[in-house]
């Protein structure tokens, strides 16, 4: 059985098995990071027809569940005194209000939304933009960001999938392109 907070780390090198918890806030700490959060669950699979942003009543959201999740979220942050600097979401309802639960906040970025529905040029320019703030935010030691998005913006950003509210701390490597550090699951 898993415990209820538990967090691994990746990299190149196999995941560490011990004090994963404190390493992962040691290296969120250090700064020049970004943790990109896959929103919290939100029960179903894409939006209904005709959904509009800025009507939550159109669109997919946070259950009970992923209510508390995102909750669970901000309380591990806020136990460990983690404060981010910035906290950035997709205008999707699901991603800021699991942003607004966790953190008590959120600033939108419309390259955090959801590519479904967007043209190719669109989503080449949204990540584009997110490699560009990515890069902005790992030259700033001793500060991090975190980044409320979905799937299939972490997917095409990082090559990597996530499960609901499951975090990837990331630092650009060389020539700006996104490295996963890290796995974060609070659950």
């Amino acid at each position: 059985m898993r415990s209820r907070r538990h967090v691994l780390i990746a990299g190149l090198a196999a995941p560490l098995a011990c004090g994963a918890d404190s390493d992962a806030a040691a290296l969120i700490r250090a700064g020049g990071v970004v943790v990109a959060f896959r929103h919290a669950r939100a029960p179903g699979t894409f939006d209904p027809p005709n959904f509009r942003l800025g009507d939550c009543s159109t669109q997919r959201n946070l259950d009970d569940e992923g209510r508390a999740q995102a909750r669970r979220i901000g309380a591990w942050f806020k136990a460990r005194a983690l404060q981010p600097a910035l906290v950035r979401s997709s205008p999707w309802c699901r991603c800021v209000d699991t942003a607004l639960l966790a953190f008590g906040r959120s600033e939108p970025m419309r390259a955090l939304g959801s590519p479904r529905g967007a043209t190719e040029s669109t989503n080449t320019q949204s990540l584009d933009e997110l490699r560009r703030a990515l890069a902005a935010a790992s030259a700033q030691r001793g500060r991090f960001e975190v980044w409320v998005t979905h799937m299939f913006v972490l997917s095409a950003l990082t090559g990597e999938g996530t499960a609901a509210g499951e975090g990837l701390i990331l630092q650009a490597a060389s020539g700006g392109v996104p490295k996963v550090l890290a796995r974060l699951v609070v659950d």
